[in-house]
């Protein structure tokens, strides 16, 4: 839309694995449309949420949730239904996304290096080692490296606890790649750079992602200028594979390791990355000459609906 909206509900919160980030990412929103001086009503979503925007007939809403039912296409079909333009990708693609082995399939359909995994059942994975370690194992469908374990080369334990696993009785595993971790932001059809995450744990995990302090961003990533460029294509060509809209971020290694292969390799898409103040979009968009806010009413121009 060409002028400012009048009306903006900022959904974020929900029940997923990924609420206490969710609320953070809402705020982080919330206070940049306000300094816009635009009217926005912050919801914390629950079950009830459609009957709360049906009442409440916003023009936009700007999706901050993460994690199941906003981030896979449930919360993108309710706006749907409603008539609401949202932020970010629509339905297909944000299902298609949090599919992680279904998000696989296409990408290297189109030609994108994918680490390679397959999914178990978690009784095989707990019965013993399913492929040569190192090896990840990681829920199907959780973002923010939610339950992502790391098998390491002698690790005679189970990857997780049979009782604390609440993600479902299939899980990916995928072959652990050596070397840099890297991410590329896409913004509309514009790569706004890469960044590469070096973590103070032994992966770049739920809290390295989350606590200040725990993980270093360099961007853009000191790598060599045809890996760089690389890397930004590889996530544009995912980005359009399976039609997202807005924003995303695509996850990558680089092998970049003395006996490795050289090569990077796409790990997943997000369609609804993290909005907080140690998040990676904004930090690319700000390094691409774009502040927070503008990002927030760039998001807000791009929404849409019946897509």
């Amino acid at each position: 839309m060409s002028v400012a909206p009048q009306h903006v509900a900022v959904l974020m919160g929900g029940w997923s694995a990924e609420r206490e980030v969710s609320l953070v990412s809402g705020a982080a929103v919330v206070e940049a449309l306000r300094r816009r001086n635009i009217r926005v009503t912050p919801i914390d979503v629950g079950h009830n949420v459609a009957n709360i925007l049906a009442g409440l007939k916003p023009d936009i809403a700007f999706n901050a949730l993460h994690g199941r039912f906003g981030e896979d296409g449930c919360i993108q079909g309710v706006l749907e239904v409603l008539g609401i333009p949202y932020t970010h990708s629509g339905v297909l693609a944000s299902s298609i996304a949090m599919d992680k082995p279904t998000a696989k399939i296409l990408f290297e359909r189109v030609g994108i290096r994918c680490t390679q995994g397959s999914v178990f059942h978690r009784d095989q994975v707990l019965a013993g080692h399913v492929m040569p370690t190192p090896y990840v194992v990681k829920p199907i469908n959780e973002g923010s490296s939610v339950g992502v374990k790391v098998v390491f080369d002698g690790s005679n334990r189970a990857p997780f606890d049979s009782e604390a696993w609440h993600y479902g009785d299939h899980v990916l595993v995928e072959r652990y790649v050596p070397g840099r971790e890297l991410t590329a932001a896409i913004m509309g059809d514009r790569t706004l750079g890469v960044t590469e995450i070096r973590s103070h744990h032994r992966f770049f995990d739920y809290e390295a992602k989350y606590t200040k302090g725990e993980a270093e961003h360099f961007c853009p990533a000191p790598i060599p200028a045809d890996k760089y460029q690389q890397a930004m294509d590889m996530a544009l060509k995912a980005h359009q594979a399976i039609g997202c809209r807005g924003v995303s971020r695509s996850d990558m290694r680089y092998d970049d390791t003395p006996d490795g292969t050289g090569e990077i390799y796409l790990m997943e898409i997000n369609t609804q990355p993290g909005f907080t103040p140690v998040s990676l979009v904004p930090e690319l968009a700000a390094h691409a000459g774009i502040d927070f806010e503008s990002l927030c009413l760039w998001l807000l121009e791009d929404a849409s609906c019946r897509r």
